[in-house]
């Protein structure tokens, strides 16, 4: 964060090699992408980048539909027309030729692939009692108590060296507390995706790394699939497999190391700093993956989009052992400390006697959102979607055909609530949008 506000004020040219989308989107005014042999150039930061990639690649894909209809019109007077060539003839072969050539130089649409089915959960999840570890003076955890619940997502943030690895690793049980206890539900299976990196033998294969977890993993609640086919999901096709992994580049190990981990069917799953070395699009699908998980997901991240996007509330290591649970993403915690340091700083007024005309003169000089407001807003926004989404399910519903009076009661009574609920939402969101 000091970096960016440092780069952002400097006058100097600068060229950087990032993931970090905020910083790309705060720092850079003009992006390059290199993508299969071609570089592209667009004036403007991160989020610019993403609209004009997307027109790009849909004119692209029309060039190529064109190309394709104009080939095989041009293939058809080929096998038509008579051996005997003139120059003209020839002229037209070699424009068939080329047609051919952009027709088939088709953009390659493949993704990764990360649709795995977690294991149950049960009603006992997980519990700190009291935990508290050392290393000699430094303490790491001083009396932190917590229980889990399901679905839970838990952001842990913190200056490196305070001990965020050291805590999760006495929470999957690989270091020993000093005093405490923490008791672990029947049910719960970790996945822990390490920030060391992918553990393998010399000369080890990829399809080796993947058989020693699991030979199949389950892919839906009825469905299996095996490894050879869940690797070429991560985009490692067939002849591929049976490449040494030394030999593979840092986001490609990076990826078969959380292939790894989703092979044994986590529903507690650990990622500390997974975003290293990931490239952009791996990174928009683990997000995506991760937003529809259905167990509990803990990360140690720096990549404060991604961390933005996933978690519920945050885990502040703030140092000496003390570990602060915000209600909220990264961002909202930033803004939240901005806050609390502009009010320390305030001079102190002196108090007025409050009249009847205070509060609404408050209300006029009013110009931002508080923390509280502003989270209210944000989550507004995401229930409103939702209930729109729902309105056009009952709608189309009750226009099916259905027959079925019960059931049709059912879906007109819901769609009376829903619309006066999100009357009363939209209402909300408006009034405090004003102050946004």
């Amino acid at each position: 964060e000091w970096l960016e506000g440092f780069l952002s004020t400097s006058k100097q040219s600068l060229l950087l090699v990032t993931h970090d989308r905020y910083f790309l989107d705060s720092i850079t005014n003009e992006i390059f992408e290199l993508e299969n042999g071609s570089l592209y150039t667009y004036k403007g930061n991160y989020a610019y980048f993403l609209e004009k990639k997307m027109e790009r690649e849909m004119l692209q894909d029309k060039e190529r539909e064109k190309a394709a209809s104009l080939f095989k019109t041009e293939l058809e007077w080929l096998r038509r027309s008579p051996k005997a060539r003139t120059s003209k003839s020839k002229s037209r072969i070699e424009s068939a030729t080329a047609l051919g050539e952009k027709a088939r130089n088709f953009r390659d649409t493949s993704q990764l692939n990360l649709q795995v089915q977690g294991r149950r959960i049960g009603g006992n999840v997980m519990e700190i009692k009291k935990l508290r570890k050392a290393f000699g003076e430094v303490n790491i955890v001083d009396d932190f108590t917590y229980t889990f619940k399901k679905r839970e997502r838990i952001g842990i943030a913190g200056p490196n060296g305070v001990g965020k690895t050291t805590f999760i690793n006495m929470l999957l049980g690989t270091e020993a507390q000093d005093s405490g206890k923490i008791r672990v539900g029947e049910t719960i299976h970790f996945g822990y995706y390490r920030q060391s990196g992918l553990e393998f033998k010399e000369g080890q294969r990829i399809i080796e790394v993947v058989t020693e977890a699991a030979e199949q993993v389950s892919y839906t609640k009825s469905e299996s699939i095996s490894a050879a086919t869940l690797l070429e999901y991560f985009l490692f096709p067939r002849h591929r497999h049976y490449q040494r992994v030394e030999t593979l580049s840092g986001g490609e190990k990076r990826r078969l190391h959380l292939l790894r981990v989703l092979m044994t069917n986590p529903n507690f799953l650990v990622l500390d700093e997974p975003t290293n070395d990931l490239d952009l699009i791996t990174l928009q699908r683990l997000e995506e993956f991760l937003l529809n998980f259905d167990g509990i997901l803990m990360v140690v991240s720096h990549d404060r989009y991604f961390m933005d996007r996933l978690i519920d509330h945050l885990w502040v290591f703030e140092g000496d052992g003390k570990i602060k649970d915000f209600p909220g993403s990264y961002s909202q915690y930033t803004r939240w400390q901005l806050e609390q340091q502009a009010e320390a700083e305030k001079p102190k007024q002196p108090s007025t006697p409050v009249t009847e005309a205070a509060p609404a003169t408050r209300q006029r000089e009013k110009t931002k959102l508080s923390y509280k407001e502003q989270r209210e807003f944000e989550q507004l926004e995401t229930e409103i979607d939702a209930m729109e989404t729902r309105k056009a399910e009952l709608d189309e519903l009750l226009g099916s055909g259905e027959t079925d009076f019960e059931k049709l009661t059912t879906w007109s009574e819901e769609l009376t609530a829903l619309k006066s609920d999100l009357e009363a939402k939209s209402d909300r969101w408006l009034e405090l949008s004003e102050f946004v």
